[in-house]
């Protein structure tokens, strides 16, 4: 949830279709009252950028991560620059 929280910030800003994707996902994963706090203040304050290394995903979670990231993309139906630039390079180094 981290990364996804973090990628929501690609643009410097949390779209209301963002928010309510990375809702959606917190009740999917069923995370724990605890969780779904640290999930929000992640969409008040974007992550550390040492928080959020591609290296640290598990290979087996990585096309998992990236499809996710996608949807969270789609969800505002707008690609900004940054958003594909950020995507791109996670891609990367995710097949690192």
């Amino acid at each position: 949830m981290r990364f996804v929280c973090s990628f929501a910030w690609a643009d410097l800003e949390i779209q209301d279709e963002e928010r309510t994707f990375v809702g959606k996902l917190s009740k999917k994963l069923k995370l724990s009252g605890e969780e779904k706090k640290q999930v929000a203040g992640w969409l008040k304050v974007p992550p550390a950028p040492e928080d959020v290394d591609p290296t640290d995903v598990p290979k087996r979670h990585r096309t998992l991560l990236l499809e996710t990231i996608t949807d969270l993309v789609a969800a505002d139906h707008r690609l900004s620059p940054e958003e594909r630039e950020n995507f791109d390079l996670l891609e990367q180094l995710l097949q690192a």
